[in-house]
């Protein structure tokens, strides 16, 4: 899928196609990384339910009032709106929070270094991602480029919810989560080179 993806989002005649089906690459690869789940106990199932749920609503917060991360809106990539937020950005929160929490969930230190470090990736790679997202039509900014405040706001969010990753009892690795995790690098990486 990332593959097609690279090369029909950089083809005029599939790009349309292909920015079309990027809600369903999302709901797809999440699909994948919980078919490799283990342990599908309530706390993970509280786990999922509120990561989903406060991806989707604090993006709500976000485009209404501009506190969160900025004066920004949704395009038309990613789908259907409710309350003008695709509801399909909770499933990239809970994807991106599950991979990033998975693949350091071995690393052998205190919950508060594993937070602050995947709270740093998560900021990272969201950085890769605004100029390519920009591109694909799947947000916009009011002032052109994100502020200093989105990414401030993205690693609190990631903080609060790979803590509630870590500390919540369930079983945190997952075959497929790193590599998961690895190809959207290199998608989003790819296409910034492209551009």
């Amino acid at each position: 899928m990332y593959i097609a993806g690279v090369i029909g989002l950089n083809i005029n005649a599939t790009a349309e196609l292909f920015k079309f089906l990027t809600p369903f690459n999302l709901v797809a690869s999440l699909g994948i990384l919980l078919y490799f789940h283990n342990d599908w106990n309530r706390n993970f199932i509280i786990f999922a339910v509120i990561t989903f749920l406060t991806g989707y609503f604090i993006e709500v917060i976000g485009v209404k009032t501009g506190l969160i991360f900025g004066h920004y809106q949704y395009d038309r990539t990613l789908g259907f709106e409710i309350l003008d937020v695709p509801p399909v950005i909770g499933v990239n929160w809970l994807l991106l929070v599950y991979c990033v929490g998975s693949s350091f969930c071995r690393v052998n230190q205190p919950l508060y270094i594993k937070v602050i470090y995947g709270a740093m990736l998560m900021t990272m790679f969201d950085f890769l991602v605004e100029p390519i997202a920009i591109r694909l039509e799947m947000w916009s900014w009011f002032g052109l480029l994100p502020p200093v405040q989105n990414y401030v706001g993205w690693f609190l969010v990631s903080a609060f919810l790979l803590t509630l990753f870590h500390w919540l009892p369930f079983r945190k690795d997952n075959k497929i989560a790193f590599w998961l995790l690895i190809l959207q690098i290199c998608f989003f990486g790819i296409q910034s080179l492209l551009f």
